[in-house]
């Protein structure tokens, strides 16, 4: 019996491309707050066949996946030559993660990598693995990416779990040729979730952090952090202020992070972050929103309470599972693309506008942090409703 490999590359290619240009439409419902979509936007599926085929015959007879791709999520966003794009974490079978750019027309589906990955320069101390890159489009012209480089802790040589997280820097004109800069230093045993404000700050570069003690637990540190830099070609913030705390019994009392770089609106600055709490099935990732003020961009004024995006239905499972987490989203005319990783796996998105967050954020009340309070909340609720309706059916009358 002959292997006909050539066939098999053909039905490679044709499910390849079904997949890449599969239309993507609205959930039939949602929650008025934003829109949910049928599909993932870009799955491991979605690595060209380039990347883990070796497509001659001659060396790969039987058309084997030689380079597999284990999932592709966490993606940092912007718009670029009018193309929605997105900066994908892509983890390999081998669990090394790095960074490709993945373009589609409309922000929903059609998206497709560019032909090669992302060629990071390392520092004189190399990477052992990066990911969940950040992109800011800064006021001073370059598009700068910060994402988590992971290294041994050589602390600790007996232990092959234990490693280091730090805030790695680059900058860019174009996406593909990138300017490594020297690692952020803080005073922070490590830091994960960092983030560069697009606007300069009394002059200087602004940073959202996450200080932690550890690699996994943030052990005394934690929180959404703020501090000032002079220069980003040797980032150093002498001072880091908690401006997002960690809090007992809500979605974020073990860790929470910035996820992307807030989007300047006329009311004050919108994020989106993420929380972590911990359960009998292990830790539970949502996100958040909270609003901070236009001038004082550390200033929280308006923070909803509970989650904005939880993992539901298939998204609740993969490798990490029960897990939402984004460091990516798109403002275009008003219109918000919000990108979202599910458990590790694959990439969702989720569109909204400016007007719809900001209402959220303004009108949605706070977490009042107990049960009977938060009873309260819906009685109150309740009652607002039948006075509402109690006026409305006398006016139609």
């Amino acid at each position: 019996m002959t292997f006909d490999s050539l066939a098999r590359l053909n039905a490679l290619r044709s499910d390849h491309e079904a997949l890449l240009s599969r239309p993507n439409s609205p959930q039939p419902t949602s929650n008025g707050v934003y829109q949910r979509y049928v599909h993932p936007v870009v799955t491991a599926g979605h690595a060209p066949l380039e990347w883990r085929y070796d497509l001659n015959p001659k060396t790969n007879p039987f058309m084997m996946e030689r380079l597999g791709v284990n999932a592709a999520f966490n993606a940092g966003a912007m718009l670029w030559n009018g193309k929605y794009i997105v900066m994908v974490r892509v983890e390999g079978d081998d669990r090394k993660s790095f960074f490709a750019v993945a373009e589609s027309p409309n922000g929903v589906d059609n998206f497709r990598f560019w032909p090669r990955p992302v060629v990071m320069p390392q520092t004189d101390e190399p990477d052992t693995n990066v990911y969940d890159m950040r992109l800011t489009q800064h006021a001073d012209g370059w598009i700068y990416g910060l994402f988590c480089t992971e290294r041994k802790d050589l602390t600790q040589p007996g232990d092959l779990s234990a490693a280091v997280a730090q805030c790695g820097i680059a900058r860019t004109r174009d996406l593909v040729t990138w300017e490594r800069l020297p690692d952020l230093k803080t005073n922070s045993g490590q830091q994960r979730n960092v983030v560069l404000h697009p606007e300069f700050v009394d002059g200087k570069y602004a940073l959202y952090t996450r200080p932690q003690d550890g690699f996994i637990s943030v052990g005394a540190g934690g929180g959404i952090g703020w501090g000032l830099c002079d220069d980003m070609t040797n980032a150093v913030i002498p001072q880091e202020t908690i401006v997002d705390n960690k809090a007992y019994h809500t979605i974020k009392e073990i860790k929470n992070g910035q996820g992307p770089a807030p989007i300047r609106t006329a009311d004050g600055w919108l994020h989106l972050a993420h929380g972590v709490r911990n359960t009998a099935a292990g830790l539970r990732y949502v996100l958040y929103m909270f609003m901070t003020e236009l001038d004082r961009p550390w200033v929280i004024n308006h923070a909803p309470g509970g989650h904005f995006i939880a993992p539901q239905g298939e998204e609740r499972v993969g490798d990490v599972s029960n897990v939402a987490f984004s460091n990516g989203w798109i403002e275009d005319n008003g219109r918000v693309f919000i990108y979202y990783a599910s458990s590790d796996t694959r990439l969702h998105v989720a569109t909204s506008s400016v007007a719809q967050l900001v209402d959220y954020c303004k009108h949605t009340p706070a977490d009042p942090l107990t049960s009977a309070a938060c009873v309260q909340q819906r009685i109150d609720l309740v009652a607002q409703n039948e006075a509402y309706l109690a006026a409305h059916v006398r006016d139609a009358v």
